[in-house]
């Protein structure tokens, strides 16, 4: 591993939270999955973190396995807006710190109410972004929730036959 320190694992690393860093060749946005397949980990453990506007203006984020899509309507019940849309791309960096594809819930330059997939609570820990494009960690979610404002609830579309 290169001793690459990303601001989210300098926030880790203050907080004596233990956790596994992984890295990938790329250097432009690849998919969740592509990410998962490239670290040979189980897509459903790789979360990915999308930042959301609400009807009232504030901004949320939710982490979700990479391979699901986040629910619009399941995701502005879970932080009690009438509705929620996707921040655009453009809007990510200034308002994050993060640009898409390196975007992680841990030392963006507000702290935004965050929601994991419920399904989260299934692993002793999770892989999600570590703030820059070609590098994860890997935490418990308890820890992560130790350090950002986290909750869990099914915010993603199931597909229905």
């Amino acid at each position: 591993m290169s001793n690459v320190k990303t601001n989210a694992m300098r926030i880790l690393d203050k907080h004596k939270i233990a956790y596994k860093t992984y890295s990938y060749a790329s250097t432009t946005a690849i998919s969740g999955t592509e990410v998962a397949a490239a670290l040979g980990q189980n897509p459903a453990q790789v979360f990915k973190t999308l930042v959301t506007t609400g009807k009232s203006g504030t901004h949320y984020v939710f982490m979700l396995p990479v391979a699901e899509e986040l629910d619009l309507k399941k995701a502005a019940l879970a932080v009690s807006e009438k509705s929620v849309e996707m921040l655009k791309q453009k809007d990510l960096l200034p308002l994050t710190g993060y640009v898409h594809g390196g975007c992680s819930p841990i030392g963006m330059k507000k702290q935004f109410k965050t929601v994991a997939h419920q399904t989260a609570q299934d692993f002793a820990t999770i892989i999600f972004s570590a703030g820059m494009i070609g590098y994860q960690v890997e935490l418990s979610l308890k820890d992560l929730a130790s350090i950002i404002p986290l909750t869990t609830a099914d915010i993603i579309a199931h597909n229905e036959p």
